[in-house]
């Protein structure tokens, strides 16, 4: 595609925001995970009415047809423009797995719903003694007949309170490899047995929570692919979830802010913080890191377009993005000072009619560098993902 083709893609994807992106949107879009359902369902239908919810899907399956290039300018564009976040749940994890890997039955079961916006999915992964480590996990699922029966607990499990279905990895065989002995299950979040448990996080919200699994029956139809089997289709749903995780644009409008916010507040001598050499020398390096990264993602965007695959420069991509993320949250802090210091949460939820004390931009400031603190911790940590690079590029 031509760049004059795809200045007027870009150009036709900002008139789209413009006309769409309502104030109520894109102050519920400050919630991040935290959105109303209702919010993220009416933000999530608007995109599929255009046809462009499932950017990276198969045409046959829903796609859009785009180019690789065309798909990152529509990424980016969105974060650009402070759009609420997709839940990627259905949209980039358990759908790929599923039009990949599932049953035509089950394609034409949880597709549509996944598309349309109707039906919300969460992820079933981590457990109290499994996170980096996954193939420890131990919640279990034993073969009853045409169901499995399934016990055991999952944690971080965001969004279970307002998901219909979960897709869980779980333990098949106890007397092999543990990366041998998972399976890939989907259930029904109402099915008897499952209870969810609130997990209100440093930041204040409830996004995330423990899923319990008391003798929980699951049809054996609900399984994805072999019995066994699972730890290839997580890795196939993980190397999604971490392709897109650089977070380039949404780290461009951090700069952009905080240069606005440096016009509008004082550094410790009382001047002018777009005047003090510290910190604007510090977001210029957070400024030239970024570019640097955004380079970095351009040539994976263009080794992907060529018929390529990420590999191991996803997980560059997830270090590199995380880091700097932090560091642009503590700068924000650092820059609203004092502002910083009430933490109300019902002005953090967006649940108060009362104007907050200080400025808008330092509401959620503190409570935003709180939770990033998990931004290289979860999608794979930092640390696992520096030896996937030692070992699939450095060979160590």
């Amino acid at each position: 595609m031509s760049d004059i083709d795809i200045e007027a893609f870009r150009a036709e994807v900002r008139q789209f925001l413009a006309d769409t992106l309502t104030p109520d949107l894109l102050s519920a879009a400050a919630l991040g995970f935290g959105i109303s359902r209702k919010a993220g369902t009416a933000w999530h239908q608007a995109l599929y009415k255009k046809g462009w919810i499932a950017p990276d899907w198969p045409v046959e399956q829903g796609g859009t047809g785009w180019t690789s290039r065309q798909q990152h300018v529509f990424s980016e564009e969105l974060a650009l423009a402070g759009a609420p976040m997709l839940m990627p749940f259905g949209l980039g994890m358990v759908g790929p797995v599923i039009y990949t890997f599932g049953t035509p039955e089950q394609q034409a079961k949880h597709l549509p719903g996944i598309l349309d916006g109707s039906v919300w999915w969460c992820q079933g992964y981590s457990e109290p003694g499994s996170g980096s480590d996954l193939a420890s996990l131990k919640t279990s699922a034993v073969r009853d007949g045409d169901h499995y029966v399934v016990n055991g607990q999952k944690i971080w499990t965001t969004n279970a309170h307002k998901a219909d279905w979960i897709f869980a990895l779980v333990r098949t065989d106890t007397d092999c490899k543990p990366q041998q002995g998972i399976s890939f299950l989907l259930i029904d979040m109402k099915s008897p047995g499952l209870e969810v448990k609130p997990i209100v996080s440093i930041d204040g919200m409830h996004h995330l929570n423990e899923v319990y699994f008391t003798d929980v029956r699951v049809p054996v139809e609900n399984r994805i692919g072999e019995e066994n089997k699972g730890w290839t289709y997580a890795k196939f749903l993980l190397g999604h979830e971490r392709t897109g995780i650089a977070g380039v644009a949404r780290s461009k409008r951090a700069v952009a802010a905080l240069k606005d916010i440096s016009k509008n507040e004082s550094d410790s001598s009382g001047g002018q913080l777009a005047d003090s050499s510290d910190f604007m020398a510090r977001l210029a390096a957070a400024e030239i890191k970024l570019d640097a990264l955004e380079q970095a993602e351009a040539r994976v965007v263009a080794q992907i377009e060529a018929g390529g695959h990420a590999g191991a420069a996803a997980s560059m991509l997830k270090i590199l993005g995380t880091e700097i993320q932090q560091d642009l949250q503590t700068l924000r802090v650092e820059a609203v000072a004092h502002y910083a210091l009430p933490f109300d949460l019902a002005l953090i939820r967006g649940e108060s009619n009362e104007p907050p004390p200080g400025p808008d931009y330092a509401v959620s400031a503190v409570a935003d560098l709180n939770f990033g603190r998990a931004a290289s911790i979860y999608g794979g940590s930092n640390e696992i993902q520096r030896n996937v690079i030692a070992k699939a590029v450095l060979g160590l």
